[in-house]
């Protein structure tokens, strides 16, 4: 008998940590993922190191932080001086490519937002379902659009089959397909014909979910689960420290956000949370269908979000801050065979540990810039004592480096020179900056940003062994329009008849 685990890990898209029930959160619906919260183990300081979409995806897939894998937000650099061309080279293969050469059955279904488009990642079976078209060829090259067309042509007319991406991002919608027709719920039923699958091999399964990124669009009766009366308003401090980070007014401004007040913020957390109990449906067809399998306790499950969302607080939206509520994620793993259940861990765990996770699980791990989580708990191999977090170019006003340690929490932004400090023990929201008052931790932490960053791949970051430093810069302002460039629509019309042409 194969004493291999089935290995299957489930990702959301823009899910903030703390929006699960069984951790807390009294607002909120969620059965299925306080399942996993019961089956396993739940680590409550779990990060994004690169709080956005393209760079979390290729940490997971490689292992490797950004200085590696050369992404640093939803574009890709080019390589580091000595560092080899191809992301491969430079990182090793991708996981799903190593986990077929330990023969297991892979498959990955979802967003995967690679670069290209249609990257081959190495699963045996890949179906893509990406939220965003490009051309006419990607859409027509979208497993999901291509199920829609084929199979429920009815609905082939809508250009933003996840809900309307045009020019206010946060815009509280319904969904304009039926629950049984959404990304979500043919990610899961693709996703069952395959853990229901047997050839003789175990699997690994790799399942990420669109929601709930905006456009906040849950189906019918998602839509109207949660009274945004009963939601709560928004964290916000003082703006001087919540913008200190001019990531943030800028991309409020793109995406007309700069202007929502509390109670368009609680309509939108209501449809938040709706995308999140709809997900959880979902997900729960999914864990059905493991254990319904003769193996269901030799299966390992992972639980995780590339990033998290503002909402609102420190008036802010989207993601791509170091605030907890953009960079720190739900992390639940699960593994009934080997792991205890209902734990609570509190190490400090990042997505460059999925790799180690899913090798180590298998056979012989692989430990890239991760920590091997499983032998931490199992063998006792020593936590990180510090984590580190990466966005924007190094030697450009965009960086910006995390540095996680202890209660303390340290952002350096480059534009400006700036810092911040929080202590989370006191200060779990954040409100407060301590960096004046705690000189000599700000100057350790530094420290550790500057040695971590001390290395061909970071040092443009650095300015003679010090953190460079831009003159302040408050970048030009502009607006986002989100057409759909599959269909060949960009922007607004210079004439208004010509919208009917």
């Amino acid at each position: 008998m194969n004493t291999q685990p089935n290995i299957l890990y489930v990702m959301t898209d823009q899910q903030r940590f703390d929006t699960i029930a069984a951790l807390g959160n009294g607002d909120i619906y969620t059965p299925n993922l306080d399942r996993l919260v019961r089956r396993g183990l739940t680590f409550n300081n779990a990060y994004s190191p690169c709080p956005v979409c393209v760079a979390a995806r290729y940490t997971i897939r490689t292992g490797c932080s950004s200085l590696k894998t050369r992404v640093f937000s939803n574009g890709i650099d080019a390589p580091a001086p000595g560092q080899a061309v191809a992301m491969t080279d430079r990182c090793g293969p991708y996981l799903a490519s190593e986990m077929s050469s330990r023969g297991y059955r892979t498959f990955g279904i979802g967003k995967f937002h690679s670069n290209p488009w249609n990257e081959e990642l190495g699963y045996q079976s890949h179906l893509h379902s990406e939220e965003l078209y490009g051309s006419p060829e990607q859409r027509r090259g979208d497993a999901y659009a291509s199920f829609i067309s084929q199979h429920h042509p009815s609905y082939d007319f809508i250009e933003g089959l996840m809900g309307e991406r045009t020019e206010m991002y946060y815009m509280p919608q319904m969904s304009p397909m039926p629950a049984h027709c959404t990304v979500e719920s043919w990610v899961a039923a693709r996703a069952i014909e395959h853990i229901r699958c047997e050839d003789g091999r175990p699997f690994f399964g790799f399942l990420s979910f669109i929601g709930p990124h905006p456009p906040l669009a849950p189906p019918i009766p998602f839509n109207r689960m949660y009274d945004p009366d009963r939601m709560p308003n928004p964290v916000r401090g003082e703006l001087e420290i919540d913008h200190m980070d001019e990531q943030i007014p800028w991309m409020n401004y793109s995406i007309w956000a700069e202007d929502i007040n509390d109670a368009h913020a609680r309509v939108l957390k209501a449809r938040y949370y709706g995308e999140i109990s709809y997900i959880d449906q979902c997900l729960g067809r999914v864990l059905d269908a493991v254990e319904a399998r003769e193996d269901a306790d030799n299966t390992l499950i992972c639980f995780f979000a590339d990033h998290g969302d503002h909402m609102g607080d420190h008036s802010a939206w989207q993601k791509e801050s170091f605030f907890d509520v953009s960079c720190r994620i739900p992390f639940l793993l699960s593994w009934p065979a080997r792991l205890k259940a209902d734990v609570r861990q509190e190490e400090l765990v990042s997505l460059t540990d999925l790799y180690a996770i899913a090798t180590g699980a298998s056979g012989d791990v692989i430990v890239r810039d991760g920590w091997d989580v499983l032998g931490g708990i199992e063998e006792g191999v020593s936590a990180r004592e510090v984590l580190f977090g990466i966005y924007g170019s190094p030697g450009t006003p965009r960086f910006k480096i995390m540095v996680r340690q202890g209660e303390w929490k340290y952002i350096y932004l480059a534009n400006g020179g700036r810092e911040q400090l929080f202590n989370l023990e006191e200060d779990p929201e954040e409100i407060y900056q301590k960096a004046e008052s705690n000189p000599y931790v700000v100057d350790r932490l530094r420290r550790l940003a500057i040695d971590a960053l001390d290395n061909t791949a970071g040092e443009a970051a650095l300015n003679e062994l010090t953190l460079r430093a831009f003159e302040y810069e408050r970048r030009p302002e502009r607006r986002i329009y989100q057409f759909d460039r599959s269909r060949g629509v960009v922007g607004f019309p210079e004439r208004l008849e010509d919208v009917l042409t």
